[in-house]
């Protein structure tokens, strides 16, 4: 699926059996915070080994992350002509990855995080996923608004139609616009697409196992 963010930027995801229509730098993610530049567009995933995030203000270089669950974040710098795409797990989103992200780009390249157009992939939605207590401890300990991301469903009722029925839910979607909302991102497209349930279209660890092919999300600017 593809994204319009503004002229002259390509980004998309991509769906089961889709090609990539060129290079995309994908880097060997680890649920950490380790941001790397890139300059080449031609860098191997072998070059960034424990990477999470990536940027750069080279046009011609396609950055992307790897998801299959995972939220996806994609960052366009209109004005410094940025960009980023950054992998939030529930472990990145709590050490709040995208806000170090838009620091990052705001040393490199003066980003103002008012600039910023943003989407927000395919990715776990929050009727599916299903998370212990220690999760939940977790954000509210990082201080996110547990009153908008967290919902106590009562008993874990699993059924065949919705095997994460009941239990404690975060919806990851909402923390991650909550991030930079904070920071004073406004414009914020947010994909709505939960890969559990329409694993037909996009790959979800969670309900094919973690050896699943996995969603490209990538950004590029011409």
């Amino acid at each position: 699926m593809e994204y319009q963010i503004a002229d002259g930027v390509i980004a998309f995801s991509t769906e089961r059996n889709d090609e990539l229509p060129f290079y995309v730098v994908q880097p060997h993610q680890v649920h950490g915070c380790e941001i790397r530049e890139v300059l080449d567009p031609m860098t191997t995933r072998q070059e960034l080994e424990g990477v999470d995030a990536l940027i750069t203000n080279v046009p011609g270089v396609a950055i992307s992350v790897r998801t299959a669950d995972c939220i996806p974040v994609l960052l366009y710098d209109p004005v410094n002509r940025a960009v980023a795409a950054v992998h939030d797990g529930w472990r990145g989103t709590v050490q709040r990855l995208s806000q170090k992200v838009v620091s990052e780009m705001q040393r490199r390249y003066g980003t103002r995080p008012g600039d910023l157009k943003a989407v927000i992939g395919p990715g776990i939605g929050p009727e599916s996923f299903q998370v212990g207590q220690e999760v939940v401890d977790a954000f509210a300990q990082a201080g996110f608004p547990m009153d908008q991301i967290f919902k106590d469903c009562g008993p874990k009722n699993p059924t065949p139609q919705n095997p994460m029925n009941g239990g404690l839910h975060i919806d990851l979607w909402k923390a991650n616009q909550w991030l930079l909302e904070e920071l004073g991102v406004s414009s914020i497209q947010v994909s709505g697409i939960c890969t559990y349930i329409n694993n037909h279209r996009f790959f979800s660890a969670r309900r094919e196992g973690t050896k699943c092919g996995r969603i490209i999300n990538c950004i590029k600017m011409m």
